[in-house]
């Protein structure tokens, strides 16, 4: 193992933007961030309707409000837990105590966990809730693009929301097994 990478060794060291850019958790939270705008983005954009028959525009999935609320919420709460985050990639390096970075690699464990299953429901839902509206709703199909977008990218978050877990898991055994090598070795050089 390179000195320092998990522990205090790089601690209060200069700020290296191109190694946390080269960071497979980092290039995935960016990710993420793309991913949640299309999807809120495009909900937004053109996930309402009108028609010339009702003066209240409509969701465009099966005319349900809630489908297009769900998918606008996880999609702006999930861009700005991309935000935390990566600001928590910035500062990682700088944290000298391994246990205030178990809690943050924890956590990112726990929040990368919950937003993957968010995505998964929002998924299922967008996806059944358009399955099942009626084309009389949307006779020239206006934003059917934007609506399909939406479902693939939810479907896209799960992935990228997993794949960040699991590397978060593989980041808190690599803490743990350097927390147990210095209580084994204290007096020798971190590893």
């Amino acid at each position: 193992m390179e000195g320092g990478a998990y522990g205090a060794g790089k601690a209060g060291g200069a700020f290296d933007p191109y190694t946390l850019i080269r960071q497979p958790h980092t290039i995935l939270r960016v990710v993420s961030w793309v991913f949640s705008i299309v999807v809120f983005g495009s909900i937004v954009n053109e996930g309402y309707l009108n028609s010339s028959s009702e003066s209240e525009e409509f969701c465009i999935y099966n005319r349900n409000p809630n489908a297009c609320g769900y998918g606008v919420t996880v999609g702006v709460l999930a861009f700005l837990t991309c935000l935390l985050y990566l600001a928590l990639d910035v500062y990682f390096p700088q944290i000298s105590s391994v246990k205030d970075r178990k809690k943050a690699v924890l956590s990112d464990i726990g929040v990368s966990a919950f937003w993957a299953f968010l995505w998964f429901v929002g998924f299922c839902y967008l996806a059944n809730q358009w399955q099942v509206s009626k084309p009389k709703d949307n006779p020239l199909n206006e934003g059917t693009d934007a609506a399909r977008a939406a479902i693939a990218f939810s479907f896209f978050s799960i992935f990228t929301w997993s794949l960040t877990a699991a590397l978060a898991v593989r980041r808190f055994k690599d803490l743990t097994f350097q927390e147990e090598y210095s209580t084994l070795f204290p007096t020798s050089a971190q590893p």
